[in-house]
């Protein structure tokens, strides 16, 4: 898909259609109203209608229309002091997908004016939402998608002065997204562990990022038992996926680590029938850490991070890992298996482990670690858990401005306690009470006293249901912030 910009009069633009977005408050644009008044008025008298409300991803077509492009989609877009990034981003994604399914080719989106933004981060944001709105996960039908968007022209009154460096990097940010959306919607019979390896370092080579993958000979002579533990059961063997840029000078090196388990089905404590098909998403902590690493390639940022993957597949065959059994982590410490549906963690205490001693100076992981956090934050958020307060911060504040939610929740003393076992270090469950937060305390226990953030992706890393802006599947959540917080770190 290709971005051009234009000003000038939005009456002599030439587009299969043009896409406007209308508050609920019955104000019209009035860049749209100085450029195209006919435009303006037939907009007006939609509004003054019995239909239209401008209410969120309420759409109106309006043809003939007057000017070069005779179809217009009026998109709503709520109220005016609502209106953000996240939501943005959104109104574009689903404005898109109804262009795509009227067959349009060329469509022109006129760039709203919202308080809170600058201009440069909504261009981004226009240009990831257009991305990622067209990524569709029907991989494996006989009759994919065929209808493709081939060009978005940006309206602003000013022209292309100053916007096409944001909307190329709206555009490899979004492009990052979708890769790590495919990487979690492929099935698990062929999104492997050893498969996604390949997978993540195939990209890593296409854009020259550093890679060593880790099989399980090099795992089992590292120490890394608790991650191991985890694949026992799979006829697929495990793999870690370490990938590295360096190009940030002084820069404190960031470690980015996730979750990688390509098919959870709990193990021998193993999960109910229902809904079990969506565990092939619970990889998507570490398609987020290897996209993010693609769009920083693709951004070519100035930055020192590094990347760890740990891939394993869960299941409950003759030589799984069982309920009471004891493993010793990379680090030394011992682990009581109270049940094997909490694999995540084990799998995260390695990873974070090896971060660490590959010379990470500061940690972020992502995880679909608990339903826990679902339970208490649902999709609207992202549970985030960490030490010290400062770093906890700069990681809330990327997330902010990449229009992503994450909400804090306490990590008190008092939880490490649950996890107390009587002949090990410690237990890698500590009951249902307080779930999600004596996880994290649990991979605190493998950081050190390096700064360090877990973000629990459980009730974001999916969409269960078709929305405007997206098919149900994989929402690529977290990328975004990630790519963000790499480039915040790289100038400190």
């Amino acid at each position: 898909m290709d971005f051009v910009i234009t000003g000038g009069s939005l009456a002599e633009v030439e587009a299969d259609l043009i896409v406007v977005f209308a508050s609920d408050d019955e104000i019209a644009d009035l860049r749209v109203r100085a450029s195209h008044p006919d435009l303006a008025n037939l907009i007006d008298t939609v509004r003054k209608g019995p239909g239209f409300k401008g209410t969120p991803f309420q759409n109106d077509w309006l043809y003939p229309a007057p000017g070069k492009t005779s179809r217009v989609l009026l998109v709503g877009s709520g109220k005016s002091e609502e209106l953000d990034l996240r939501r943005f981003r959104q109104l574009v994604a689903a404005a898109v997908r109804q262009a795509r399914g009227k067959g349009a080719k060329r469509v022109c989106i006129v760039l709203p004016d919202f308080a809170g933004s600058d201009e440069a981060t909504v261009l981004e944001t226009l240009a990831d939402g257009a991305v990622t709105g067209l990524f569709e996960p029907d991989l494996y039908k006989g009759t994919r998608e065929q209808n493709s968007i081939e060009q978005v022209i940006v309206w602003r009154p000013d022209g292309a002065d100053g916007a096409t460096q944001a909307l190329e990097r709206g555009q490899y940010v979004g492009e990052a997204v979708n890769f790590g959306r495919w990487l979690a919607e492929e099935p698990a019979n062929i999104m492997t562990p050893p498969r996604a390896a390949e997978e993540i370092q195939k990209m890593a080579r296409e854009h020259d990022i550093e890679c060593e993958v880790l099989d399980e000979v090099a795992l089992r002579a590292a120490g890394m038992n608790s991650l191991v533990s985890v694949a026992e059961g799979s006829q697929w063997p495990p793999r870690v996926v370490v990938l590295r840029i360096r190009r940030g000078g002084s820069a404190k090196t960031l470690g980015l680590v996730g979750k990688g388990v390509t098919f959870d089905t709990g193990g021998i404590s193993i999960k109910p029938a229902a809904d079990m098909h969506y565990m092939k998403y619970d990889m998507c902590g570490a398609a987020a850490v290897v996209s993010a690493m693609l769009g920083l390639a693709k951004l070519a940022t100035a930055c020192n991070v590094i990347a760890v993957a740990g891939l394993v597949e869960n299941m409950p065959g003759s030589k799984a890992t069982r309920p009471g059994d004891v493993v010793r982590a990379a680090n030394g410490k011992t682990i009581e298996i109270i049940n094997t549906d909490a694999e995540g963690r084990l799998v995260l205490a390695d990873a974070l482990d090896l971060a660490r001693k590959r010379g990470a100076e500061r940690l972020v992981d992502v995880a679909t670690l608990t339903g826990s956090i679902a339970i208490a934050l649902g999709a609207g958020a992202a549970g985030i858990m960490g030490v010290p307060q400062d770093w906890v911060d700069s990681v809330v504040a990327s997330a902010g401005l990449s229009g992503e939610r994450v909400w804090q929740m306490p990590l008190y003393p008092e939880y490490k306690d649950q996890l107390k076992s009587n002949i090990a270090d410690m237990m890698n469950v500590g009951g249902r009470p307080a779930g999600a937060l004596t996880a994290a305390t649990f991979l605190r226990e493998f950081v050190d006293d390096t700064p360090w953030a877990h973000i629990d992706i459980a009730g974001t890393a999916w969409q269960e249901k078709d929305s405007a802006w997206q098919t149900r599947g994989s929402t690529g959540i977290m990328i975004r912030s990630l790519i963000r917080l790499a480039e915040s770190v790289s100038v400190q």
